[in-house]
């Protein structure tokens, strides 16, 4: 019996930090934000080159399945999004050769963000992503509150250092400039 109250209770206060947290600071149509950086054994280059292989990102971010670049500045996005296929494209606004990529999506699902690429040392980089995104679903609203984004931004670096640092070169670069927009 006393099992079985401790476990209501510990349901209880869950559901109410989980609800807590859900609104916080949360109003009508805002957006959540996440980040999250990684040190990186390559120089910058390296690792911004890599970066720059959007086609490649499936290999490293596991709900990714496919991103097609149509042009310089867009790519058409397949993944799943709360363990649910979705479809979007995005647009780059901002491209710095060595220092940052930013983006916003301009259909389906809603997201944008920026990586940054600093210089530790001659052949260190902390790669540094945060990204803003709309959770609409409720599955993707409790992912969220609970942290999943956080999670799967953590392991996508995490297997992106560790795919870099095996082969120790990019695969391709792409060294054009995107102004803000």
């Amino acid at each position: 019996m006393v099992n079985r109250l401790v476990t209501v209770a510990a349901l209880a206060v869950g559901g109410m930090l989980l609800s807590k947290q859900m609104g916080k600071s949360r109003g009508s149509g805002m957006l959540s934000s996440t980040s999250e950086s990684i040190d990186v054994n390559v120089p910058v280059r390296t690792a911004y080159n890599q970066w720059t292989q959007f086609e490649d990102f499936p290999k490293f971010m596991d709900s990714v399945h496919e991103i097609r670049q149509t042009d310089d500045t867009h790519l058409h996005w397949r993944a799943d999004v709360a363990g649910k296929p979705e479809e979007w494209d995005a647009e780059i606004t901002e491209q710095i050769p060595d220092k940052r990529i930013a983006w916003r999506s301009t259909g389906g699902v809603k997201n944008a963000g920026v990586v940054t690429f600093h210089k530790i040392s001659d052949n260190v980089t902390r790669i540094m992503l945060q990204m803003d995104y709309d959770p609409q679903t409720m599955d993707e609203k409790v992912g969220d509150a609970l942290g999943l984004v956080k999670m799967q931004l953590k392991g996508n670096l995490k297997r992106f250092k560790e795919m870099l640092e095996s082969r120790g070169q990019e695969t391709g670069a792409w060294r054009g400039k995107v102004t803000e927009h």
